[in-house]
């Protein structure tokens, strides 16, 4: 009898550990002309990636930011290797806002893999990375590392995922483009940390 209420202890303990880590992530509200959307940022995971993302969360560099581009599998006719996300950040805004680019923390190394709802920097070369940002719609293996999306195999750079509001993501994803970025951009109102 010991035994098992020592095991039960024990067990319990590791589920508060578990949950207890998950709980102290830290949570960011995106709220868009067309609703909210809310990300879990894996800060211990991904530091240099989820530090340079809150700190523009922090500084309100966000203001004024939108989701402009749109990938379908109908959209990407070049493209061998096809994707769904859905991309915003500061590229229309000024350009003062903007700071300068990290590292590149690969899914090799977090372990933050693009799976359906994960948020993730856009970049063109590694350590190109600075304020625009992607969603995921469905699991997406060419972004990971390894990936060939983007022909170095380095793949992107994760760091959280959305864990409300994935309907407006979708809503975002079926809007009308030319090419793949939209005819209307979507309006992002601010982007804040949840407390």
């Amino acid at each position: 009898m010991k035994i098992f209420w020592r095991t039960l202890v024990l067990l319990m303990l590791c589920v508060g550990l578990f949950y207890g880590s998950e709980a102290s992530n830290p949570k960011v509200l995106i709220k868009t002309e067309l609703g909210d959307v809310t990300v879990e940022i894996f800060e211990k995971k991904a530091p240099a990636t989820a530090s340079n993302f809150l700190k523009y969360v922090d500084e309100g560099r966000f203001k004024g930011a939108c989701f402009y581009r749109v990938v379908r599998m109908e959209n990407q006719p070049n493209s061998e290797i096809k994707i769904e996300v859905i991309q915003g950040g500061l590229r229309f805004t000024r350009q003062e806002k903007i700071l300068s680019p990290i590292e590149h923390e690969t899914t090799r190394k977090t372990g933050i893999l693009h799976l359906d709802g994960t948020i993730s920097m856009a970049r063109s070369k590694p350590g190109s990375a600075a304020s625009e940002f992607f969603i995921c719609i469905g699991d997406q293996p060419e972004l990971d590392f390894g990936g060939m999306r983007n022909p170095d195999g380095q793949g992107f750079a994760a760091f959280g995922k959305v864990v409300a509001g994935m309907d407006i993501v979708k809503r975002i994803h079926q809007l009308p483009t030319d090419e793949q970025m939209l005819v209307s951009r979507v309006a992002i109102h601010d982007v804040a940390r949840l407390r």
